[in-house]
């Protein structure tokens, strides 16, 4: 995996179709933490091979800043996947940190990808492993699978929730991904999104939500997106820079819960190491291991998204 990508934010996640000389050149500018050049949905059947040409120029020409640099693959049950990878990975040099691999049902699919990377590196000039990969579960059996995908290959970075494929999948009787379904009395993705994450996480992996395809309605956007935050995932995709900057917001802690989680390490470090306590009041709430490891995930999130302590 590219050990430069791998620890990055992914809050906000910004997709571009690769087929878009206007929307390629207009992504750098976007702050998203991550950038994704898309070669599968948003391109049309007969734009699939010319837009790896202008995804690689893409690559090779633009200033993408420090944000992490992907592109998404078509599927392997399409004619054009192999044809993504070795004219992608081997043309765009070092700045392409990942690939992501869509509709991914069962642990083959990535291992496949991670052996044909290998060669493509190595033919390339790359250091093998360079390349990180980033899997997206958007099927039934993806999801059945998940756990047993997430463990396929130390290229492995992310693993993603794709709404609207998986909608179709599950034949939901909806028409738009990855929104509230009103009729419904509670979360319809909630099982979804625990299970995703669960596999994720004991695999040490970042995981991220879909896209919300209402792209003018901001508010729907947070309301819906805070499904996903409260269960602890990274980021979501973003589809205009208006998401980008309420995706950036969100999934971020505040500089409160920033600050309170290094005062829990702090008192928690006095308790154990100078007091040899193994809990302690910290206010008006006990604080022991757990709490800890709870504060630490704050602070390593805040800090990986440009957070820094508060003086005083």
């Amino acid at each position: 995996m590219s050990q430069r990508s791998k620890n990055l934010p992914r809050r906000s996640c910004l997709s571009t179709p690769g087929s878009s000389d206007r929307f390629l050149a207009k992504a750098p500018t976007v702050t998203a933490d991550f950038s994704f050049l898309d070669l599968e949905d948003s391109v049309a059947p007969k734009e699939k091979v010319n837009a790896r040409a202008k995804v690689v120029n893409a690559i090779r020409t633009l200033a993408w800043d420090e944000r992490v640099l992907c592109v998404r693959l078509n599927a392997w049950d399409t004619p054009w996947t192999y044809g993504d990878v070795i004219e992608v990975v081997g043309n765009a040099g070092e700045r392409l940190d990942e690939l992501m691999l869509p509709k991914v049902q069962s642990a083959a699919e990535v291992v496949a990808l991670d052996l044909l990377l290998t060669q493509v590196e190595k033919r390339s000039g790359l250091p093998v492993g360079h390349i990180g990969i980033e899997a997206q579960i958007e099927t039934t059996r993806g999801l059945i699978n998940v756990d047993e995908i997430c463990a396929a290959s130390p290229r492995l970075e992310t693993i993603i929730f794709g709404p609207a494929d998986f909608a179709a999948s599950m034949e939901m009787p909806v028409l738009t991904g990855g929104v509230q379904i009103p009729e419904y009395p509670g979360d319809h993705f909630n099982y979804v999104f625990s299970r995703i994450l669960m596999a994720g996480r004991a695999n040490g992996l970042q995981v991220i939500d879909g896209p919300y395809l209402r792209v003018k309605d901001m508010e729907g956007l947070r309301d819906f997106s805070q499904r996903t935050r409260v269960l602890g995932y990274d980021g979501k995709w973003a589809l205009t820079p208006d998401q980008v900057t309420v995706l950036n917001e969100l999934y971020s802690p505040t500089q409160e819960q920033f600050d309170r989680a290094w005062a829990i390490l702090d008192a928690y470090q006095q308790a154990t190491e100078g007091d040899r306590k193994g809990a302690v009041m910290f206010g008006d709430e006990m604080i022991d291991e757990a709490s800890r490891k709870m504060a630490t995930k704050f602070v390593t999130r805040g800090t990986r998204a440009g957070r820094t302590r508060s003086k005083g």
